[in-house]
């Protein structure tokens, strides 16, 4: 069995395969090695794979690399299965790699555009070649509540809400509308554009916020929560 272990901005994400099914996924904060050994007790994993959003964690690394008998660390000089075209390989974010890399695992052969909403929120696209080439990155719903009150000395903090009018009758109507209208017709006129250059295009949806984009883009959409943990197992299998 595959152990892929996700070191986000707010959670670290874990995930057993057995092959290519995930047969157990949980989230904690930290790096708590303790949680990592147990769950490998439990289900007698041999090989694992890190991918971090941050600086390394190289004590955390080091009793990882105690736990596995294969230990891969995702890097830009990593094997993928897929052809990377990013003008700046090491500094692209490693959980965009491996979202394109599960995306293309789920959707081979063809054009997608791959969302993931989580703390940034990223457009990434890769042709039905299996050939990365590129994306965008803008703020994530909560970090845009939190702008606006972090940057201005009279608006509150809120959060994201189910229900919202199209415009605000009252300052908070205003900022819940504002935040969640804006990214909704973003994420929809990033579908709209690059569908008029690939008719075809499926679009993916992963992270923390996913969910929240579910049945209020005009778009067809698919919602995959654990698209990086996916594709990190996928670039694992590819190395073994």
């Amino acid at each position: 069995m595959n152990l892929s272990i996700d070191i986000g901005n707010t959670f670290t994400k874990v995930a057993v395969f057995d092959g290519d099914k995930l047969v157990h996924q949980e989230s904690f904060t930290g790096f708590d090695i303790t949680i990592v050994d147990k769950i490998k007790k439990e289900y007698s994993i041999h090989r694992a794979i890190i991918s971090s959003v941050k600086e390394d964690h190289p004590v955390f690394y080091d009793q990882a690399g105690q736990l596995f008998k294969q230990l891969l660390i995702l890097g830009s000089h990593t094997r993928i299965p897929v052809t990377n075209e990013y003008k700046t390989p090491e500094t692209l974010g490693k959980d965009r790699l491996a979202v394109v890399v599960g995306a293309n695992y789920l959707y081979p052969g063809k054009d997608l555009l791959v969302i993931d909403a989580g703390s940034a929120i990223t457009y990434d696209f890769i042709d039905e070649n299996a050939a990365y080439k590129g994306g965008n990155i803008a703020p994530g719903l909560s970090m845009r509540f939190r702008a606006l009150n972090e940057f201005t000395s009279r608006l509150p903090l809120l959060g994201p809400q189910n229900e919202f009018p199209l415009l605000g009758g009252n300052t908070s109507e205003a900022i819940i509308a504002g935040v969640q209208n804006s990214i909704i017709f973003e994420v929809d006129a990033y579908i709209s554009e690059l569908r008029k250059l690939y008719p075809g295009i499926i679009t993916l949806i992963t992270g923390g916020d996913a969910k929240f984009f579910d049945n209020k883009v005009k778009n067809p959409i698919f919602v995959i929560p654990n698209l990086v943990l996916i594709g990190l197992n996928r670039i694992l299998n590819f190395n073994a």
